[in-house]
């Protein structure tokens, strides 16, 4: 990526792409660790994993995402937040972007940090 922005990757930050390539909703893989990370915006906010599902060492980051649905009235639910919840394809364990926590178990992803700069996605401590 060519940019006229100050803003470099160093050994443990990587620029992961301009905010405007990254809407809410959308995701990108990239290639750093053993095991690579999967960039998120949820909902306007950005979240990093490392693609490894703690449960049997699934490529996590190849699972679907989907909304947070909460029980309301009796038989009814709701969905909140924008496809918070990241599901495994090897074994179905879902996992919470906004902490990574697991509904089953205790086990817990791995998370990255991620900051703006300049209009860029940055990827930390990787």
């Amino acid at each position: 990526m060519t940019s006229s922005h100050s803003v470099r990757s160093t050994p443990t930050s990587h620029v992961v792409g301009r905010v405007d390539d990254l809407p809410p909703g959308s995701s990108t893989f990239v290639p750093v660790g053993k095991f690579g990370v999967g960039v998120y915006n949820v909902g306007g906010e950005f979240r990093a994993v490392t693609n490894y599902c703690p449960h049997r060492g699934g490529p996590l980051c190849v699972g679907r995402r989907y909304p947070v649905i909460e029980p309301s009235e009796p038989y009814q639910f709701e969905v909140s937040g924008e496809d918070e919840i990241l599901k495994c394809p090897w074994h179905g364990w879902e996992f919470d972007l906004r902490d990574g926590v697991s509904e089953v178990g205790t086990k817990r992803i791995r998370m990255h940090r991620v900051r703006v700069e300049d209009g860029l996605v940055i990827l930390e401590g990787v």
